[in-house]
């Protein structure tokens, strides 16, 4: 009898690599067929789409991953347990192969019938879930995706593609350049010159040279399962924490729903490293696992995510409207959420884009923190966020200088962060003050400001500055539709009353508390005038915005 104890139902192995039992594979037999295998025979391959759910109910097989140097094994299956990570659920790309070691029979069930059991079976779609999202972060944790990135910590465009990355969930293997000896081999095999930094290697033979974005995402397929011709029930502008909510809802209460987001899901919220005030964590998460948790479940109901892609302009001339997109692709929809949130305001200094993503950043995250080591830095601005990262950033720098420029910090920012950040000894606020200068070669080196009541100014040897202050909506594109106010935000409900647009109102119903000046268009979040500036509030309106649509929706 062996000495090793039982496997814990809460250990990790088991929650990622569950054993289902009989009466759960019964089950899964509903909409699915058994496929005899046999040794050796592969079952998909890193890049396929629309790769079938399987369950074993004998025989075995390997997941594993080809790199450049052949094959890495990521895991091995025997009966009773099932395939599969997260793309499964959201329909894009496989990252991995999978290959038979011992001859059996198989459950096999389409993408569309495994979604279909996880919609309607709530134990299962529990096991299956959790495990998914178990395995895609081993996949994230060891760095085991299909795509290699070589850059260097001290290249903004670096930064910018393992932030994308990062808040996509995108598994990569990273090479630093400028600590890995080996790495110039590599740079020679694909005729890459030191110059063209950042490089990625997709899936072993695609080089991409200081890629875009957007270039990134069509490399690995993150917008692959997206079918632009349809006519969506609902188009969510922006996946922050409005219209991450929104999307939860709306396609959970079977809505269609398409959510389009610029850069990376999360928004303004996944720069900040522990949000402590959110309902029902009472230790805090930060900004990402937040984002995270929301996109799964957005993709676990069955809405569409696309991202990398600005909404350019909203033709708002005729029903049903139409977002066009930066590549003048137009999707067409029923309804628009829009939930663009707010951008940090950026101090006005000449060289500032210079020193972006090389000493300026506008998020205070583990990554940015792994960059400033034990080293002094600013973080400026006197809001939540700003403490947050003056907070979060206190572990490890050696002293954090919080600039302010009124004489206080703002009335919206929580009790608890003053009282921390007033009690550390390793923050020192500088009220009235602000940054007039930055100085450096190919890094920020040095940082003045100026105390607007003395007015001294005084030049600091630091090399990292967090900007985190203000915030203007991004609603340049909706000119010519939207009522704005004077500062850009959109008008809705109530607010309306008075403005020009509202004149043109041509429903016998007021607006609803969240439309705009045009039927079925609705604001959320940090764009819309007068909201709160809180993650939780703009959770509930990306909420409450959806029963709103309803009745829109039935109005059509």
């Amino acid at each position: 009898m062996s000495s090793q104890p039982a496997p814990s139902a809460l250990d990790a192995r088991t929650q990622a690599f569950p054993v289902l039992t009989a009466a759960q594979i019964n089950r899964v037999r509903t909409g699915s067929k058994v496929r005899p295998v046999a040794k050796g025979e592969i079952l998909f391959e890193p890049g396929d789409t629309g790769v079938p759910f399987f369950v074993l109910l004998s025989g075995s097989m390997e997941i594993v991953q080809p790199d450049l140097k052949g094959e890495r094994e990521i895991a091995t299956h025997q009966a009773g347990e099932f395939t599969g990570e997260m793309t499964m659920i959201s329909g894009r790309r496989c990252l991995v192969r999978g290959r038979v070691t011992e001859p059996g029979e198989f459950l096999e069930l389409s993408g569309d019938g495994l979604r279909s059991l996880v919609a309607r079976d709530a134990e299962l779609s529990e096991i299956f879930m959790r495990a998914f999202i178990l395995r895609r972060l081993q996949l994230v944790n060891r760095g085991q995706g299909n795509l290699i990135l070589m850059g260097s910590n001290h290249s903004a465009a670096t930064l910018r593609l393992r932030e994308f990355l990062t808040r996509n969930e995108h598994p990569y293997a990273y090479v630093d350049l400028d600590t890995d000896k080996t790495s110039q081999e590599l740079l020679d095999r694909f005729d890459v010159k030191i110059d063209e930094i950042p490089v990625i290697i997709c899936s072993a033979r695609k080089v991409l040279k200081n890629p875009t974005t957007r270039e990134l995402a069509d490399c690995v397929g993150l917008n692959i399962a997206i079918d632009e011709t349809k006519v969506r029930d609902l188009i969510i502008v922006g996946a922050g924490p409005a219209g991450l909510a929104a999307a939860v809802y709306g396609a959970s209460e079977g809505l269609d729903v398409l959510v389009v987001e610029a850069g990376a899901p999360g928004g303004q919220a996944a720069s900040s490293s522990k949000i402590e005030n959110y309902l029902g964590f009472p230790t805090g998460l930060s900004g990402q696992e937040l984002a995270a948790r929301a996109i799964a479940q957005t993709e676990k109901f069955g809405a569409k995510m696309m991202v990398a892609h600005s909404v350019e302009k909203l033709d708002c001339s005729r029903h049903p409207y139409k977002v066009v997109l930066d590549n003048g692709n137009r999707i067409a929809a029923r309804t628009v959420v829009i939930a663009t949130g707010a951008q940090y305001n950026k101090p006005r200094i000449s060289n500032l884009a210079q020193f972006e993503g090389q000493g300026i950043y506008y998020g205070a995250t583990f990554m940015e923190a792994q960059l400033c080591g034990e080293d002094e830095v600013i973080v400026v601005g006197g809001g939540n966020s700003a403490g947050q990262a003056a907070v979060f950033l206190s572990q490890t720098a050696s002293r954090v200088h919080i600039l302010i420029r009124s004489g206080k910090l703002a009335d919206t920012m929580s009790r608890y962060l003053i009282q921390r950040i007033e009690e550390n000894p390793s923050i020192e606020m500088h009220f009235e003050t602000e940054i007039v200068a930055l100085e450096g070669e190919t890094h920020l080196e040095r940082v003045g400001w100026r105390d607007k009541p003395s007015g001294k100014s005084s030049m600091q040897n630091i090399r990292h500055v967090f900007v985190m202050a203000g915030a203007s909506p991004r609603t340049e594109w909706l000119r010519g539709c939207i009522a704005l106010d004077e500062k850009g935000f959109i008008l809705t409900g109530r607010d309306l009353d008075g403005s020009a647009e509202a004149a043109k109102w041509t429903l016998a119903r007021r607006p609803q508390m969240m439309e705009t000046n045009l039927p079925g268009i609705f604001a959320v979040g940090d764009v819309r005038s007068t909201s709160v500036k809180r993650v939780a509030s703009a959770v509930g309106e990306g909420a409450i915005a959806i029963s709103l649509v309803h009745r829109a929706l039935a109005e059509a």
